[in-house]
């Protein structure tokens, strides 16, 4: 593909800053609302907390098979673009658009919902708890943050690592108050009633809880995009993709084995889809102070998810434009505050669209199936770089390692779609909705004239 000629982004972003994004956009709602439908799920504390150290070591995985890509470029676009190299313009054009139609966009739309109720939550007598208001404060956010990201990608940063560390500070003292200060409730070994959960359908329900578990781990990735914006990425993004999923699986087990050993499975398993399982542990812990600290966490964690992933994936439309394969004027970059300011208005549009459509549950569980259709895909472009010779360096645990994360892509997929087809099945739907308009942008761009 000829590319046009555009404006590079600069390189501001070390490697602790692009650590903390990693972490930032992956500590967002998942772990304060996922613990509620795993307990409904009839699976025991045990098989809990497996589903999350195994959903985490598959995502350490996938994290070692694809960062070992980061050799083909140092250029912006992160997935896109790899799958672009590897496969062509097609594939990577239909991954683009199911980022903005569905993982990018919905990500921000099912996270700016929770920030919405935490707002409504803290401050009741001044926004109006309701459907309608709850939507236009998603989208008021959403607003927000576009305009913050369109002045400037250090000052995006240095929030970023600012409300990471929050993040951090606001769930170690959940899990230092349930160990510390908490001296009532079952603990992890106390046995609670449960639904039965049959052997011969464990491992769909295990599959099913891991689903979960995955949404809070989605964005690992994200930072990608913004390769041309990292200092030396080929040795800093790596490091940073790894080390931040590390820090977030061994905070995700300790805050979850704290949820647990404050409430039984049975009251976890009964909250609604609009209630916040953390925010019940929380109150049981601090009593009337617990409400407002999780808030306040809940708050503060989807803010900063939701600027993570503003920042990252607008880089990828911005990209797309690029090459020829998105809006008209997505590709340019502001000329006082070198961010692409066209592609995160694109961006905040589709977001604002989906905030009026779908649950949270069902917004999160597309994201993840449509998110390792793509991740299991670059894991056997890896493979087919490295027998090429396109990819020298030799990653932790070769062929084992990638074969074992592409075997585990595939697992989840099809449980997916046998468990849970509308989700999958409506994933899929949005992401071929994509074909007839990459047709429209190749015949559209002046170089096929």
């Amino acid at each position: 593909m000829i590319a046009k000629t555009i404006v590079p982004l600069k390189r501001v972003l070390g490697l602790t800053s692009s650590l903390l994004l990693v972490a930032g956009i992956m500590i967002g709602t998942g772990v304060f609302k996922k613990i509620a439908p795993m307990a409904a799920s009839g699976l025991t504390e045990t098989q809990i907390i497996a589903a999350w150290v195994v959903a985490g070591l598959i995502t350490v995985f996938g994290a070692l098979s694809v960062s070992g890509l980061a050799e083909l470029t140092s250029d912006s676009g992160g997935e896109y673009e790899y799958l672009r190299i590897i496969f062509g313009d097609f594939p990577a054009f239909i991954f683009g658009w199911a980022s903005f139609t569905i993982i990018g966009s919905a990500s921000v739309a099912a996270m700016s919902h929770l920030f919405a109720g935490a707002v409504q939550s803290l401050f009741p007598s001044v926004f109006n708890v309701s459907v309608r208001s709850s939507n236009f404060l998603a989208c008021f956010v959403i607003v927000v943050l576009t305009l913050l990201n369109s002045v400037g990608t250090q000052i995006s940063a240095r929030m970023n690592n600012v409300l990471t560390y929050l993040k951090i500070a606001g769930l170690t003292a959940i899990i230092v108050g349930a160990y510390f200060l908490y001296s009532g409730g079952p603990t992890i070994i106390t046995h609670v009633e449960t639904k039965h959960t049959g052997s011969a359908n464990v491992v769909s329900v295990f599959f099913a809880a891991m689903l979960s578990a995955f949404w809070a781990y989605d964005g690992w990735l994200s930072v990608a995009f913004m390769t041309g914006e990292i200092k030396n990425p080929k040795q800093n993004l790596p490091k940073a993709i790894v080390g931040g999923i590390l820090l977030v699986m061994l905070l995700y087990v300790l805050v979850n084995l704290a949820f647990m050993k404050v409430m039984p499975l049975s009251q976890l398993g009964a909250m609604k889809d609009s209630e916040i399982a953390a925010a019940g542990v929380s109150h049981t812990i601090f009593g009337l102070y617990g409400n407002m600290l999780i808030s306040l966490l809940v708050l503060i964690s989807t803010l900063g998810s939701l600027n993570g992933i503003i920042i990252t994936y607008s880089r990828m439309y911005y990209k797309m434009a690029a090459d020829g394969y998105f809006f008209k004027g997505a590709e340019k970059v502001h000329a006082r505050f070198e961010t692409p300011h066209v592609a995160l208005l694109y961006a905040m549009g589709m977001s604002c669209v989906l905030v009026f459509s779908g649950s949270f549950d069902m917004l999160t569980d597309m994201i993840v199936f449509a998110g390792f259709l793509f991740y299991g895909l670059l894991a056997v472009g890896l493979m087919m770089m490295r027998k090429n010779g396109k990819v020298k360096a030799v990653r932790i645990g070769y062929p084992i390692v990638p074969l074992l994360f592409i075997l585990s892509s595939a697992l989840l997929l099809l449980n997916t779609l046998y468990t849970q087809p509308l989700q999958a099945l409506s994933g899929l739907g949005l992401m071929l909705s994509g074909v007839p308009f990459f047709y429209w942008f190749k015949s559209r761009s002046r170089k096929y004239a």
